[in-house]
């Protein structure tokens, strides 16, 4: 299929693109990298009156150290991250990650505010930025406000957009000195959706013990103090700390009622715990 006839605009600066957000009448749509919007086009999921292309827009390219964190613009791609392009403050999460998303011409062209915004359960961004406590800054006529990436993600395929609002920016924290992570996905073949997700930071220096379920059917699930399952985050192997009974207890807790489904994410979760990384 083809998509229906649509108008096109590519401007300059993000003002340019809140005031074209902000007309009366048109159904809009922003398009970073088109590596989702692109097939929903063709498939005419979309069917916007005006497409606008803000890729080209220097804000949403830049890097800022801010000091114990770095914010990156909302077209940073995937394989900026993977090839280092964008500094690392992740001892290497982020960079893990972003090669294992889907294909490299992929990564060449899909952007890290894309895919959150598209808000798949199953991406891997949503998961792992979760897990590291990143936050996304959007804008819009009232101003700029900035929440945690798991909050944006509303539900499948929906995020906290209000009306004529943007995303700009992520800001991901600067891990301590002792901080592990670990993150695993379940696909049937290298490149497709995780049919399961796990993810996990334990960050010592900053008291930080954190979990991630991906890959469910609406928003991760997100267990901000996870030291019920993982200890303090210092034993040399968090595995053997690992409480799989109380995971699977948040699971189900969380509305997984399908005993396979919960069993597949809790492994993912251990296997992400088994490969962890320490800094």
């Amino acid at each position: 299929m083809k998509p229906v006839n649509f108008d096109y605009a590519r401007p300059a600066d993000v003002g340019a693109v809140l005031a074209l957000l902000a007309e009366d009448g048109p159904t809009v749509k922003l398009m970073a990298g088109g590596q989702s919007l692109g097939p929903m086009l063709n498939m005419r999921l979309v069917q916007p009156d005006l497409l606008v292309d803000i890729a080209a827009i220097d804000e949403l390219k830049q890097v800022t150290d801010k000091g114990d964190a770095i914010v990156f613009g909302a077209c940073i791609t995937h394989a900026d991250i993977e090839d280092r392009r964008v500094p690392d403050v992740t001892h290497g999460a982020l960079p893990r990650v972003a090669n294992g998303i889907a294909y490299r011409a992929v990564r060449n062209r899909g952007t890290v505010g894309g895919s959150l915004t598209h808000a798949d359960p199953s991406a891997d961004w949503i998961s792992m930025l979760s897990a590291i406590g990143a936050r996304v800054t959007l804008r819009g006529p009232s101003g700029e406000r900035t929440i945690a990436v798991e909050d944006y993600m509303l539900g499948a395929l929906e995020a906290d957009l209000r009306q004529s609002e943007m995303l700009v920016s992520v800001t991901v924290p600067k891990l301590g000195r002792s901080a592990r992570w670990g993150y695993y996905k379940s696909c049937r073949k290298t490149g497709e959706f995780a049919h399961a997700i796990g993810a996990f930071l334990a960050d010592p220096d900053r008291g930080v013990s954190r979990v991630v379920i991906g890959a469910t059917e609406s928003r991760p699930i997100v267990i901000a103090d996870a030291r019920h399952l993982l200890g303090d985050g210092t034993a040399a192997r968090l595995d053997q700390a690992f409480e799989s009974a109380a995971a699977e207890e948040a699971v189900a807790a969380a509305g997984m009622d399908d005993p396979i489904d919960r069993q597949t994410h809790v492994v993912a979760l251990r296997r992400a715990i088994e490969r962890a990384t320490s800094a």
